[in-house]
């Protein structure tokens, strides 16, 4: 193992080699969950009314919570943002 520290360029995925239309939607995801935790955290929600206002399980919130990322399309993170009344928006930049 090597002791290179390496900078990032923004998106761990890239960083990871992935492509870069996968690592971008990747982001995307990433970036709405840690939204949406943070949102649950700052409104001091317990498990059950996060799910209630989400309109999902509260097995399918713990996995929103642990990260579960792979669990979640992009589709259903927007709804989930938009239901916990956040505004999704996409800016792209050249």
């Amino acid at each position: 193992m090597s002791d290179t520290i390496l900078d990032s360029c923004g998106n761990v995925f890239l960083d990871l080699g992935l492509p870069p239309d996968e690592a971008a939607i990747l982001q995307i995801r990433a970036d709405l969950m840690a939204e949406l935790r943070k949102f649950i955290k700052r409104k001091k929600l317990s498990q059950t009314e996060a799910a209630r206002l989400l309109a999902i399980s509260e097995s399918r919130l713990s996995d929103l919570l642990n990260g579960k990322w792979e669990q979640f399309s992009l589709e259903m993170l927007v709804a989930l943002a938009t239901r916990a009344g956040m505004h999704v928006h996409l800016k792209t930049a050249a």
